[in-house]
């Protein structure tokens, strides 16, 4: 004769085996697909807010030393622009040219750590540090050091989204990771390329490539190059614009429809092996 069986003992693994699940599920450590959505709550752990706190806090306690270095009569000459009407203010009275020519060590020091800090806690105003890099050192050294920046603090934002970024990205921009992160999939072979063609024409915010890169498994080494060699176009838009500050009327008005057309113009010819290679598998 079979036993009868113990519904009681029963229901109560089952709810245990759920809750065990749900617990897993909300565990810090449990790697969650791109695009997952969240019930609202702030994405971040206290241990992965603390990670990024303490971050933000080392960052800012470097760019206080390195201003710290500065004269003290200098501080008043030291102003970041946020405007265009800024940029003009500064370079007619020529506080920030002055002060570059007195102490060029500490103001290159003192930029590069500003625009990288910037760049790297998604901080807005990285385009009036271009403008102001071609107005004070023209286009060639300007450039150079916007490109310069721009990549490193690209990659500085890229390794702390590698470390903390996953939640924070799925809670902000969940529909778009997963189209990212699906066309990412699809262009495997020639992924640099295809990085090159976003990083060149205004396609998607390099904050989203930025925070999104790690999180959709692109290689470091890919990103890096793709940023390195797709930031030049813009940048020396941006850079030369700097010298004519007085024609500039709003940031708008560097990406006008002839710029826009140059800009995919060159990122179609950057996306051209991966087309032919493609005619060629279907032919």
């Amino acid at each position: 004769m079979v036993a009868p069986r113990n519904l009681g003992n029963d229901g109560g693994r089952l709810r245990d085996e759920e809750n065990a699940k749900e617990e897993e599920d909300d565990s810090p450590t449990t790697k969650k697909p791109a695009g997952a959505k969240f019930d609202g709550r702030f994405p971040l752990t206290r241990w992965e807010f603390a990670v990024a706190l303490g971050v933000f806090v080392f960052f800012s306690t470097g760019l206080f030393c390195i201003y710290s270095t500065m004269p003290a009569a200098e501080y008043g000459r030291i102003r970041l622009p946020r405007t265009i009407s800024d940029l003009r203010m500064l370079k007619s009275v020529d506080q920030l040219a002055t002060f570059a020519n007195d102490y060029p060590a500490q103001f290159i020091m003192g930029y590069c750590s500003t625009y990288i800090f910037m760049q790297t806690f998604m901080i807005p105003g990285t385009i009036f540090m271009s403008l102001l890099a071609g107005a004070l050192f023209g286009v060639v050294r300007g450039l150079f050091l916007v490109v310069f920046n721009a990549t490193a603090g690209a990659s500085s934002c890229y390794f702390l989204s590698k470390l903390i970024g996953r939640p924070l990205v799925s809670w902000l921009w969940p529909e778009k990771l997963r189209l990212f992160q699906a066309e990412i999939s699809k262009r495997r072979e020639k992924l640099l390329n295809y990085m090159l063609f976003l990083r060149i024409t205004p396609t998607l915010p390099n904050l989203f490539i930025n925070l999104a890169s790690p999180i959709v498994d692109i290689p470091f080494h890919v990103f890096f190059l793709a940023t390195l060699l797709g930031l030049i176009p813009a940048s020396y838009i941006t850079v030369r614009a700097g010298l004519a500050l007085g024609d500039l009327k709003s940031v708008k008005d560097l990406y006008d429809f002839k710029t826009l057309s140059v800009l995919f113009l060159i990122g179609s010819i950057s996306i051209l092996p991966t087309l032919l290679k493609r005619k060629r598998t279907y032919e």
